[in-house]
């Protein structure tokens, strides 16, 4: 088994109360030329958690950490008028916050990160700010959402 240190949230960019599944996004990646499904887990309007890719697989939801990280994506992230918005249902909260518990005990998870977390600080200033980031996905502070979930990092001398 591959190490895993990162968990990836992502939202689908679908409109607010359109219902999409695993296998929807599966025939997306396919026709877009993809093996498949790139995330490893799908959360649905209804809360459910569906499996996607394997984790034994390397993901192909974030470049520079689909090699070590766990991909999750919610359904939802855009409002009715196509905007970037906050959209998840109660039940895909509290999916979301249970997975993301639980791979934290299964694996030494050291970082927990939005996908636009992960765009490029072209600054230098050692912050990825908005006006950096690549997409807005997933439409919520992901950071501030599960600081507490993270195992500490130990820096040793």
């Amino acid at each position: 088994m591959k190490a895993i240190d990162s968990i990836i949230i992502h939202c689908s960019a679908t409109p607010a109360g359109k219902d999409f599944r695993a296998n929807d996004i599966d025939r997306m990646h396919k026709a877009q030329g993809w093996k498949g499904i790139g995330y490893n887990y799908v959360i649905p309007l209804d809360g459910g958690v569906e499996t996607g890719r394997s984790l034994s697989i390397n993901g192909a939801h974030c470049p520079g950490y689909n090699d070590h990280s766990v991909g999750i994506c919610y359904i939802g992230g855009l409002d009715a008028m196509g905007k970037a918005a906050d959209t998840r249902t109660p039940a895909q909260k509290e999916a979301l916050r249970n997975l993301v518990a639980t791979l934290c005990e299964q694996y030494n998870i050291i970082e927990i990160l939005g996908h636009r977390d992960t765009s490029p600080d072209l600054n230098d200033n050692g912050i990825v700010e908005p006006s950096e980031w690549i997409k807005m996905c997933p439409c919520f502070e992901v950071r501030d959402e599960f600081v507490n979930f993270m195992r500490p990092v130990i820096i040793r001398p």
